[in-house]
């Protein structure tokens, strides 16, 4: 289902099980998969890839080349930027095309999340199951399942898949209501 009063480029491969919501934009070569969420005012790049069963919420930025891997969350004004030292202009004031810059892009792994209005910079990679929160800025990397908040964004815990914060248990990460347990290693979380 695609809105009419949104705008998807012909060159763009949008799944058909994919709902694209009034005043969206998805650019030429842009690629979203099955069962797709696209909110209203929502902005996909060219050549952005969109993985499976995933949710671009309201008014959300998705700048090329960014890569989002199945059941990803880019929550409602969050933007996904690429470029890592931004001018409008060059040294002699002239002004600056594409040909001047290098395009970095965000990189989200399975299952992951982004909160309303956070800011993720380019070349950074959110970790699976990882969830930044609203209004956070992430200037690195982020572990699989860790909880980032903050300008500039920390760890302050780690989630499960259910998306809560865990619990310590002893000798392990625990979610109290499913049971799920992970450990740490490698700097992120795995399932046990």
């Amino acid at each position: 289902m695609i809105s009419p009063d949104a705008q998807v480029d012909e060159r763009a491969v949008v799944a058909a099980s994919a709902r694209v919501w009034d005043l969206a934009r998805v650019r030429e070569d842009a690629v979203i998969g099955d069962n797709c969420v696209i909110g209203t005012g929502a902005y996909v790049d060219v050549g952005v890839r969109i993985g499976d069963n995933c949710k671009i919420q309201n008014h959300a930025l998705v700048y090329a080349p960014a890569v989002l891997e199945d059941g990803v969350f880019v929550g409602p004004a969050a933007v996904l930027t690429n470029d890592t030292y931004p001018r409008a202009i060059n040294p002699d004031g002239s002004l600056k095309t594409a040909a001047h810059w290098e395009m970095v892009g965000v990189t989200v792994r399975h299952g992951a999340s982004i909160g309303a209005r956070a800011v993720i910079l380019g070349g950074v990679e959110v970790g699976e199951w990882a969830l930044v929160a609203a209004g956070a800025v992430v200037t690195g990397n982020v572990a699989p399942y860790a909880l980032m908040a903050g300008v500039p964004a920390r760890r302050i815990g780690w989630v499960g898949r259910r998306g809560v914060p865990l619990t310590w248990s002893g000798d392990g990460w625990v979610d109290a209501e499913s049971g799920d347990a992970y450990q740490e290693e490698n700097g992120g979380l795995t399932p046990r």
